[in-house]
């Protein structure tokens, strides 16, 4: 309870330390102050509107506009926040003449350009998706080679539409594997523009069979309606399942962690003579993979944080953020996504999908 309330307060304090530095610096009439002031916080509060589905009642070109644009406050804010408080440092320590952070169009200006040049950067760089490659091994018997493509964290809905998704299948076909793999949050939340754009058509374009573990967005969106999407659009989710893929690979596809009572993992292990691949969305607890003995984990969710320095902070809570990982004889991966939640930025970190070969010796 005491994290939930700070959660919600910092965003709040940073809304006034905000607000406090545009209304000292900006050498305007009050009136055109309070309006700066009134777009940037309004933008923040909507957010919460997004948080309640207050957007579904709209048209669905203006829910996807409020979206992006209340999703895209908090990284601003953000930026924002970390630029006020170096130059405060610095004018405490006078390296920054007082006269800057007052009444001062030239430092408006100046941060002004910094953001949007920012952030043009970021939404480029979300846009240029990353083709990881990983090259996997094994002694157990395999009936070829295989090529396998590794995604999670879609989130499509409001801002990622059917036209993008239409451009990561291209993307996935142009690869011509031998199966596919979703490592959850498929879905962003509300599944009304899913619907309303018939997004399950454009997974029936993939080439080649699909299979997918849930994750957490997939509750927030409401998981009966979250499954009933999984089975329209040909993806073969699994719940706490299993399925065999030429008698010689075994997907596990874990229930997500928002489940308190998914099942353990060991529960419905079989003799592991088969290459074993785990869908978990979230990269907890990996050590009990490890000793299960299995052979191999996909995971997502992170998003490495999205933004720099947040980065920073998942890098620190996960043993695993982002990337390759080993423990024993268990190899991992835990993917950025391919897709993102709110506003279409990535500084510091990016957006991917994974071309696995899979090989026996």
């Amino acid at each position: 309870m005491i994290w939930m309330l700070i959660f919600m307060a910092l965003p709040l304090l940073g809304s006034a330390y905000i607000s406090w530095h545009i209304w000292t610096l900006l050498p305007l009439p009050v009136f055109w102050r309070c309006l700066v002031i009134v777009l940037l916080v309004g933008s923040f509060v909507m957010l919460f509107l997004n948080f309640g589905r207050r957007f579904d009642a709209l048209p669905l070109p203006l829910a996807s506009v409020c979206y992006e644009v209340s999703t895209s406050s908090i990284f601003i804010m953000l930026y924002l926040v970390m630029m006020f408080l170096v130059l405060d440092f610095g004018r405490l320590v006078r390296l920054v003449p007082h006269s800057w952070l007052y009444q001062n169009g030239w430092t408006a200006a100046a941060i002004l350009v910094f953001i949007i040049a920012l952030f043009v950067y970021g939404n480029v760089n979300y846009n240029n998706k990353v083709r990881v490659n990983l090259n996997l091994s094994t002694e157990k018997a395999l009936a070829h080679d295989y090529r396998i493509v590794m995604l999670s964290d879609l989130h499509i809905g409001y801002h990622n539409r059917r036209r993008e998704l239409a451009r990561w299948v291209d993307l996935i076909n142009a690869e011509q594997p031998d199966f596919i793999l979703i490592a959850g949050d498929i879905i962003d939340g509300s599944m009304r523009p899913v619907r309303e754009e018939r997004m399950a058509e454009e997974f029936h374009r993939l080439k080649a069979p699909v299979y997918a573990c849930l994750g957490n967005h997939e509750y927030y969106s409401g998981s009966p309606e979250a499954q009933q999407f999984y089975r329209d659009a040909g993806i073969h989710l699994l719940i706490d399942e299993t399925a065999v893929i030429d008698s010689c690979i075994t997907i596990i596809g874990r229930d997500d962690r928002t489940n308190h009572r998914r099942k353990p993992l060991s529960s419905f292990l079989s003799p592991l003579s088969s290459f074993t691949i785990v869908l978990d969305h979230q990269p907890y607890n990996l050590d009990r993979t490890e000793q299960a003995g299995i052979d191999f984990q996909l995971s997502g969710h992170t998003h490495r944080g999205q933004v720099w320095p947040i980065s920073w902070i998942t890098d620190h809570v996960y043993e695993c953020s982002w990337g390759s990982h080993q423990r024993g004889h268990t190899r991992y991966y835990v993917s950025s996504g391919i897709g993102i939640w709110g506003g279409k930025f990535r500084i510091g970190t990016q957006s991917e999908y994974v071309v696995a070969t899979l090989k026996g010796n």
